[in-house]
């Protein structure tokens, strides 16, 4: 039988998703998109999936979009015409970044080796990112005349200021993933022999915690890069309001004061 291009794992609650085109160190291609985005759309829609792990087979987590697919790769043919590599984004890699930033639950990248072009940017589109410390990230796009691309230029600016930004862009210099900790990029940075363990253990805990706060949080962060103080403030209070509403702040202050581990269930 063939390997599908995405594999499915459950462990109680926590749902991983591997990218799976090892020999390729799991490029892109239009066939991957559709597999993961379906395995996206399922883990959103099934209610006993609390925190989605994303990572990779093999030697590599993803290497961005491979070359080689037809749907880029430039015809040699004289006077061809170009490749319209913007369809490409607003076919693919858009819907994948915004399914991945509205994903119902937390979603963990897991690092396990180089993430580059796309794949770095698809990892820094997870709510947390855990590497190995043999894994490296690299912006590879200026190499062949290109901008990032997959949320790139959104997200690298917020999370290591712009100066920061445009070098780890322009340049398209490796980053090791301690490096990459270092500078705020990325939320963790591993021995590789503990990569399994600690991102098992991190996703656990986010499976446990109130759901449907933890997105907000994510939600009401990125919309207060375009607010004022105010406007934040009152983003807040709207935020409060709803969540103060439903069943987990209940059952999160009767355990508090019950002095046990509360047992969350919205989503």
């Amino acid at each position: 039988m063939t390997e599908p291009l995405v594999r499915v794992e459950d462990a109680g609650t926590v749902r991983t998703l591997s990218l799976n085109r090892p020999a390729a160190l799991n490029s892109f291609t239009t066939e991957l998109h559709a597999a993961l985005a379906a395995a996206l759309d399922a883990a959103a829609q099934d209610a006993g999936v609390r925190c989605v792990v994303l990572t990779g087979s093999g030697r590599a987590f993803c290497a961005g979009q491979d070359l080689a697919d037809p749907a880029v790769a430039p015809d040699p043919t004289p006077g061809a015409p170009p490749k319209d590599l913007g369809h490409m984004i607003s076919t693919y890699y858009a819907p994948l970044v915004v399914r991945l930033r509205s994903m119902p639950v937390p979603v963990v990248a897991a690092v396990n080796g180089v993430a580059a072009g796309a794949g770095a940017n698809l990892a820094l589109c997870c709510d947390l990112v855990v590497a190995a410390r043999s894994a490296s990230f690299l912006q590879a796009f200026a190499k062949i005349g290109l901008v990032p691309d997959t949320g790139g230029t959104w997200l690298l600016p917020r999370l290591v200021g712009s100066a920061r930004a445009l070098g780890i862009a322009m340049l398209g210099d490796k980053l090791a993933a301690e490096e990459a900790a270092r500078l705020g990029l990325i939320w963790q940075c591993v021995d590789d022999a503990a990569l399994a363990e600690t991102v098992a253990a991190l996703a656990l805990k986010l499976a446990g915690m109130p759901t449907r706060a933890l997105v907000a949080t994510r939600q009401a962060m990125a919309a207060a890069q375009h607010m004022d103080l105010q406007a934040a403030l009152a983003e807040e209070a709207r935020l409060q309001r709803e969540l103060g509403a439903a069943p987990d702040y209940r059952e999160g202050v009767e355990a508090f004061r019950a002095k046990r581990a509360p047992v969350f269930k919205d989503r």
